[in-house]
């Protein structure tokens, strides 16, 4: 439900109405019109709507804000401790995941395969697993696994994201896991809501993530990963950082994708980078074409070399995931308990 998804968290200018916006209910209803509109911003001078200006951030019908400020803080809550019980299997695995997070058609998967290939010759000895979410099919998953490499895919239906249970339920069922007890039977008993503390032999690699297309959901949610990436291709506009802020301020990386197009395109390199930065000033930027293998090097360096991304370290600051979302639940039940307060 984007209720309580990433699409339903304040940005840094949310906190109310704009100036030149006022908060109100239309006038100009037919007959029988329903009232029962959630707190709307109309901006005066054009007309425009912002719904998600009151304690909620959300607005949606039929549910009071009390009641989504609730399920809101009661879900990612659930998710921010199932995403600490992965990380920390993650380390005990010495396993490097990346959330790898874009719109469709961004080219994920084409730069995932070319990804595999590229280690495979760079570092034959590493392993790598990939875990596919899409709403449905399993067509990326089998191009991985195409190259080689095992790969699960999550189907998440009407979900608009992958979540920590899901990416639990998917890493139990690769190699990676260990071959000691991989397989579906050991798999179904990893259940990440037990704590986890039978020992495992380290087996180590990197685990690559791949989220449901969407540049809004998957931002709030802690998978574990080490840290999100935010893929963005030159067909989609340089302007995709300002319009959906929440991302690009969860990522520790932009890969802009599809260089070899620049070309043939009216895109603003310059001005997306400055996009981003406006967002984040500490994301770190690569340019890569998965299909001429421009930047393919550096981006083997950051995932292979980068000396912050071992697998027992903390997470990277950018991503700050657990820190952001236990802010988010105080600010949630701190507004919850003001909307349930008598008088």
């Amino acid at each position: 439900m984007c209720v309580v998804c990433g699409c339903a968290a304040p940005t840094a200018t949310a906190a109310g109405a704009a100036p030149g916006q006022a908060r109100l209910h239309g006038t100009a209803h037919g007959p029988g019109h329903p009232h029962g509109h959630a707190d709307v911003a109309v901006d005066a001078r054009t007309g425009d709507l912002h719904y998600g200006v009151g304690s909620a951030r959300v607005s949606v019908p039929g549910m009071s804000p009390a009641r989504a400020i609730r399920l809101e803080a009661d879900v990612l809550g659930e998710n921010n401790r199932l995403a600490a019980i992965n990380r920390a299997h993650f380390r005990d695995h010495a396993i490097t995941a990346y959330n790898l997070v874009s719109s469709p058609g961004s080219g994920k998967t084409t730069l995932l395969c070319a990804t595999i290939e590229a280690l495979r010759r760079r570092a034959p000895g590493h392993a790598v697993a990939v875990i596919e979410g899409d709403q449905q099919t399993s067509h990326d998953a089998d191009r991985i696994r195409a190259t080689g490499a095992p790969a699960i895919q999550v189907n998440t239906g009407k979900g608009c994201h992958l979540d920590a249970q899901m990416v639990a339920d998917a890493f139990g069922r690769l190699p990676l896991h260990g071959p000691a007890h991989a397989g579906p039977a050991h798999a179904g008993a990893h259940d990440p809501a037990a704590d986890h503390h039978h020992h495992h032999e380290a087996t180590g690699g990197l685990l690559f993530i791949e989220n449901v297309g969407n540049l809004v959901c998957p931002a709030m949610w802690d998978l574990g990963e080490r840290a999100k990436v935010a893929i963005l291709s030159v067909t989609e506009g340089e302007d995709k950082p300002l319009k959906y802020p929440d991302l690009f301020a969860a990522a520790r990386l932009m890969v802009i994708n599809k260089i070899d197009l620049l070309p043939h395109l009216d895109f603003d390199l310059p001005q997306c980078i400055a996009h981003a930065r406006r967002v984040n000033p500490g994301i770190e930027v690569l340019l890569v074409s998965a299909k001429s293998g421009a930047g393919m090097d550096a981006w083997l360096d950051w995932l292979l070399d980068d000396p912050s991304a071992s697998a027992s370290a903390a997470p990277m600051p950018a991503a700050g995931t657990e820190r952001q979302l236990r802010q988010r639940i105080a600010d949630l039940e701190a507004r919850l308990a003001a909307l349930s307060a008598p008088g």
